[in-house]
């Protein structure tokens, strides 16, 4: 039985959640989530059920150890966290969907005490070989609230029995464990090599639930390092020579305001 928190998201394209625990009451977070905490509230690090329940964490691409906050005071206590990049933080109520809900690993932010998570292998080879994000994906387990984060926007779709959406892969933050998740190749040799979306979209179908998201993070890096790559007259450089071109900008004269 998962503890019964409450909670309020703050922020509107940088959000955070803030959560409020009555005495005993306690919150798991990914390591180096935590924004702020109230005194009364005390962390414990630890794998989060053992040695092996870590492995199957950092085989999903989270970190091996994950941290529980407690308030161990009289009072009620609040405890915040933040997303790694700009985006919205989504509450999931898993009672809502009947005590599980799969979603895009790394996507994970912080849950009541008591929720699982455990790994989720696609239905399809295909999926895992073409999906873009990745073979596993992450099953949250449990009777409480879950918060996840995506990047930009988000979207939230309710599909219908035997309802269709073909959405770019990485665009897919999560979905209820009854939505079928294939992939299905775009078609045609131009659209595949130089449509810009890939050679794979994502079918997702219904009934079910489905969140999307219009800016993830993979799209987001790619971004940051075609920037940092080709910067100026077309001159391959790092992030540090980008950095030196833009101060010397603003000091040397080149810059006006």
């Amino acid at each position: 039985m998962a503890d019964i928190i409450d909670y309020k998201i703050i922020g509107d394209d940088m959000q955070l959640v803030e959560i409020e625990l009555d005495p005993g009451e306690g919150v798991r977070a990914e390591a180096g989530a935590m924004m702020y905490m109230d005194d009364g509230i005390e962390m414990q690090t630890n794998t989060g059920g053992g040695f092996f329940k870590g492995l199957k964490r950092m085989f999903v691409g989270e970190i091996f150890f994950v941290t529980n906050f407690f308030n161990t005071s009289l009072g009620k206590k609040h405890v915040a966290f933040g997303a790694p990049y700009p985006g919205k933080v989504i509450p999931i109520d898993l009672k809502r969907f009947n005590g599980e809900f799969i979603c895009q690993k790394d996507s994970y932010l912080c849950s009541a005490a008591g929720i699982e998570i455990e790994i989720a292998f696609t239905k399809k080879i295909g999926a895992g070989l073409f999906g873009g994000e990745g073979f596993i994906l992450e099953r949250l387990v449990g009777d409480g609230m879950v918060f996840i984060h995506a990047g930009g926007m988000i979207i939230e779709k309710n599909l219908m029995p035997g309802e269709s959406l073909r959405v770019d892969t990485g665009c897919i933050v999560g979905f209820s464990n009854t939505v079928n998740y294939d992939i299905q190749f775009v078609g045609g040799f131009k659209n595949a090599l130089f449509g810009g979306e890939g050679m794979f979209l994502t079918r997702v179908t219904g009934p079910g639930i489905v969140y999307l998201q219009s800016l993830p993070f993979s799209r987001l890096a790619d971004r940051i390092y075609s920037a940092a790559r080709f910067s100026n007259k077309g001159e391959t450089k790092g992030i540090d020579g980008i950095g030196g071109n833009l101060l010397g900008g603003l000091f040397g004269g080149d810059t006006k305001f």
